[in-house]
């Protein structure tokens, strides 16, 4: 049994990796690939833009049904369509021939996009609630090891064809379908699956106004996408900052990225893991938003002075400190529905990033355009705002883990 279980985790941590994977390899041919169909060349960042922002769009309606779905049906078929979905997306993409085809790849991809808050609901399933946010943080590690190695794939291969990498991240995609087929056995067992199913569960609308009326998950959802928020504003004006600070290169970008990536797999990988065992995962996750807010600040003091040692130091803080709180935000949202709702709750939780990852980089771009400096210092006062109601939540979250146990004596 123990070695069932190690295999599916094995499964899962490599699906997450090569999903992560699939997505970062495509990131340095995007905008050659969009070029070829755009005689003003002025308009390729504005498309890039928008072939990004339509997968979120797509997956903000469809990952709430997928996570239904799944609660009534089963992870792993979930998994497998969506799995599918997107080597098709990036068949589609591969091809090309015209602008729309691109898009159409992307619309594809990001309407059967469920495989990350499925992969999350699959662990809960076959994981203790107490080790949760251990193995959560291994999971982002993995994911965060597939974003580093991505790109520097998808710019060997970009010297085949630019349409090479696209190509590379189905042929992986599908083989991970195709091991999960032959391999993967389902986590959800049948009596924790949802008795009925109908149109209403395919509905994000019904499925939010559902999950925010449980007081605990508001709570938690409301800390934790407001910190997301500022985070994706970060990450939409992070390059224009640098480049325009330090005049760096995309180079010397792509180094500072590559390092962030090995600050995420450390923090994620090993501290959570090690730290899990010796704190609740509330201790971790207000210690994660204290460093991410103290990297903001930096940042901003850095947006002042122009002090580069400053800026890399800030850097690594803040992203140890999202490192620290993104798997204990998982855990606490996991714990605080049934297995039955494992699927709807990962889903829910992925549709409403998917709507920061589309308004954070536009709303960032836009107060950018006043001084350099102001995104990060907004950014602080929403990290500070997260803290702030992550700490008037503790009493409900300690409440509702008491009716828990004690329910469980019962």
């Amino acid at each position: 049994m123990q070695n069932l279980k190690n295999s599916r985790i094995i499964f899962i941590f490599i699906t997450m990796f090569l999903n992560f994977l699939g997505f970062s390899i495509i990131i340095p041919i995007i905008p050659f690939l969009v070029g070829k169909y755009i005689q003003d060349q002025s308009l390729v960042a504005w498309n890039v833009g928008l072939i990004l922002s339509i997968f979120a769009f797509c997956q903000f309606f469809a990952a709430p049904g997928l996570g239904a779905l799944s609660d009534r049906y089963g992870r792993r078929p979930i998994l497998l369509i969506s799995l599918l979905g997107s080597a098709i997306g990036y068949i589609i993409m591969g091809i090309g021939g015209s602008l729309w085809v691109l898009f159409l790849g992307r619309i594809i991809d990001g309407t059967t996009g469920g495989n990350i808050s499925t992969v999350y609901a699959y662990l809960a399933d076959i994981t203790e609630p107490k080790s949760r946010a251990k193995y959560y943080g291994m999971l982002g590690a993995a994911g965060g090891f597939g974003f580093i190695v991505g790109p520097a794939i998808g710019g060997l291969l970009a010297h085949i064809s630019v349409s090479a990498p696209l190509f590379a991240a189905a042929a992986v995609t599908f083989v991970n379908m195709l091991w999960g087929y032959f391999v993967l056995p389902e986590s959800l067992p049948k009596e924790h699956k949802t008795e009925s199913f109908d149109l209403a569960h395919l509905n994000p609308f019904s499925q939010f106004k559902h999950i925010f009326s449980i007081q605990i998950l508001r709570r938690i959802f409301l800390f934790g996408l407001i910190f997301l928020f500022a985070l994706y504003c970060m990450h939409g004006n992070n390059a224009v900052f640098m480049k325009d600070a330090f005049n760096w290169s995309p180079t010397q970008i792509g180094f500072l990225l590559f390092i962030i990536g090995i600050v995420d797999v450390f923090s994620q990988g090993f501290l959570v893991r090690k730290l899990m065992p010796i704190f609740h995962e509330t201790k971790i996750g207000i210690a994660g938003l204290v460093l991410a807010l103290i990297g903001f600040i930096m940042i901003v003091i850095t947006a002042i002075t122009n002090y580069l040692p400053l800026f890399y130091l800030g850097i690594i803080i803040l992203n140890i400190g999202d490192g620290l709180f993104e798997p204990s935000y998982n855990s606490l949202v996991s714990k605080s529905v049934s297995p039955k709702m494992q699927g709807r709750v990962q889903g829910a939780s992925q549709g409403l990033q998917s709507i920061g990852r589309m308004i954070a980089p536009l709303f960032a771009a836009w107060i950018y355009s006043y001084w350099r400096g102001l995104p990060f210092v907004l950014e602080s006062v929403f990290v500070i705002i997260s803290l702030t109601v992550f700490v008037y939540t503790l009493p409900v979250i300690r409440a509702y883990k008491a009716r828990i146990e004690e329910t469980i004596l019962k």
